[in-house]
């Protein structure tokens, strides 16, 4: 069975730079690089890569992804399954690879609470759940009711919220490096919203909104925030403390305006992102005795 029978030409690339497929604008080539649309066409794959012994990685929006320069091998697989149905009991059924700031505007539509925290953050509900992202005391977690997943023989099944054991920027998927291949790929989600005013909630969006354009750095290509919060510390404090706002390693720099963020200046590598995450993890040890940990993921291999 040849790929292009299962994907479309149009969404099959072979040597592409995942620098124009991660929000860092980093990454060495993909092997082959497909954008699957629908459940048949991820079956379709999935099989595949089993069938051959092809390794495969899932991404979303490619927005907490750092992927190394040397790039992907085997098949990376693009997850753009979108499509939502709202409901009467105020659940909504969403595709694995909606973005999160368009669904918020859906839910204002429908004047449907509960989401605007997470309205800014630059990824897909299926990325989101994988880490169980959040902002602002909210965490994807907290309106989730169930995802259903595919296994890579195209088997899907239903997971519902606790079994997804979602905690601090950690699920089942995130278990082991490459856990979507042992525990599924998510290809939906039911949301659980409440009723609300839609200026209101408009209105909320857009003062988070404002407030992350005051204090995150999205004026530059970056993989949102780099480091975990500390159990007993803020990250960001520590290495704003260390003197390390502004610290680069060729156009990889700690963000003047968020000590948590490393940004790309310009033309950043992988390899410059490593030397300056392993910089700022010394000064930290070496000033204030704490480990900090990366809440990023990488992927691919080094040159």
């Amino acid at each position: 069975m040849d790929i292009a029978t299962i994907i479309p030409k149009k969404n099959v690339f072979y040597n592409e730079p995942m620098s124009k497929h991660t929000t860092f604008r980093i990454g060495g080539p993909a092997e082959c690089f497909v954008k699957v649309e629908t459940k048949d066409q991820l079956k379709g794959i999935l099989r595949y890569a089993s069938e051959n012994k092809v390794p495969a990685t899932v991404i979303g929006n490619g927005s907490n992804l750092l992927v190394l320069d040397g790039g992907i091998p085997g098949i990376t697989v693009k997850v753009a399954i979108d499509g939502y149905e709202v409901r009467p009991d105020d659940t909504v059924v969403v595709g694995s690879g909606c973005k999160l700031g368009h669904l918020a505007k859906v839910f204002a539509e429908n004047s449907l609470s509960g989401f605007e925290e997470l309205s800014g953050i630059p990824g897909t509900i299926g990325g989101a759940i994988v880490m169980n992202a959040g902002a602002y005391q909210k965490e994807i977690k907290d309106v989730l009711k169930c995802v259903e997943v595919m296994d890579c023989q195209g088997n899907v099944r239903v997971l519902q919220n606790d079994e997804l054991k979602l905690g601090y920027r950690s699920s089942i998927f995130k278990e082991n490096q490459g856990a979507h291949r042992v525990q599924g790929v998510i290809t939906e989600a039911v949301l659980v919203l409440t009723k609300g005013n839609e200026a209101e909630i408009r209105g909320r969006m857009q003062e988070l909104l404002q407030s992350r354009k005051d204090k995150q750095p999205l004026e530059y290509p970056s993989a949102g925030s780099t480091f975990k919060r500390g159990q007993d510390f803020i990250t960001a404090k520590l290495i704003d403390e260390a003197g390390l706002k502004g610290y680069h390693v060729g156009d990889a720099y700690i963000s003047e305006k968020h000590s948590g963020f490393i940004v790309n200046k310009g033309n950043a590598t992988a390899k410059d992102v490593l030397q300056l995450v392993e910089y700022a993890k010394e000064e930290v040890y070496k000033k204030f005795n704490k480990k900090i940990d990366l809440e990023i993921e990488i992927v691919g291999e080094k040159e």
